[in-house]
């Protein structure tokens, strides 16, 4: 069987762009990431935002379960695992951030998954994750047939708080990095989400629509 990063997630039908870098830039000033905090991307996939977390100075490790994963990375090191399988192949409090995007939604057994990134992160370590909101794509939402667990903002909170993490937050997000300078236009975007096609072609038309969930969370310091 063909690999899921080979059909899916191609470069043909994903060609590399800028976003990774605009999006980590603006994580990493919003939640404070800082140079040499070691990071940690479970699904890091091709390894766009891994690229992208290392150009901000940060210390980065992949794991995904696809055998191609890291392809275009030559000195980050991405190790292969199957995370409702096993555990993440690293050492208890060893990482200062985990952050994943567009991984939990493919999981079966999330909270398996959770658990075990709260074993790897440091005490007061923060957990990233961004998760596509299933009340603005479940239109679309099993266009992507691996998808198995969707996810509303009261889930991905509430599994957060089940993994033990605290100071949870959980917030709409729009994939638009405009938006993310001037939030103002939000409203815009929610005024003409209603008429936008619902498979349009346009990138602006189809994230002023469809929305991403942008979960936080904390490892207890003690």
């Amino acid at each position: 069987m063909a690999d899921y990063l080979d059909v899916v997630y191609s470069q043909k039908s994903h060609p590399l762009n800028s976003y990774p870098l605009q999006l980590v830039s603006h994580l990493c000033k919003n939640y404070g990431l800082k140079e040499k905090q070691r990071l940690l991307e479970p699904g890091c996939g091709r390894g766009d935002f891994l690229e992208a977390f290392r150009h901000n100075g940060l210390e980065c490790y992949g794991v995904d379960l696809s055998p191609e994963a890291g392809k275009l990375l030559d000195s980050i090191e991405v190790l292969q695992c199957d995370f409702e399988k096993q555990h993440l192949p690293y050492e208890d409090n060893f990482f200062d951030v985990v952050y994943n995007k567009s991984l939990l939604e493919h999981l079966r057994n999330p909270d398996y998954f959770l658990k075990d990134v709260y074993r790897v992160l440091k005490p007061g370590g923060l957990l990233l994750c961004l998760v596509p909101d299933w009340e603005s794509n479940y239109k679309t939402y099993f266009d992507d047939f691996t998808h198995r667990t969707p996810f509303t903002s009261v889930a991905l909170n509430d599994i957060f708080l089940m993994s033990n993490f605290e100071k949870v937050k959980v917030e709409k997000f729009r994939q638009l990095p405009i938006v993310w300078k001037h939030p103002i236009l939000n409203s815009f975007c929610w005024l003409i989400s209603p008429f936008i096609p619902v498979r349009t072609k346009s990138k602006f038309f189809r994230w002023s629509r469809e929305l991403m969930l942008m979960g936080s969370g904390k490892k207890p310091d003690k």
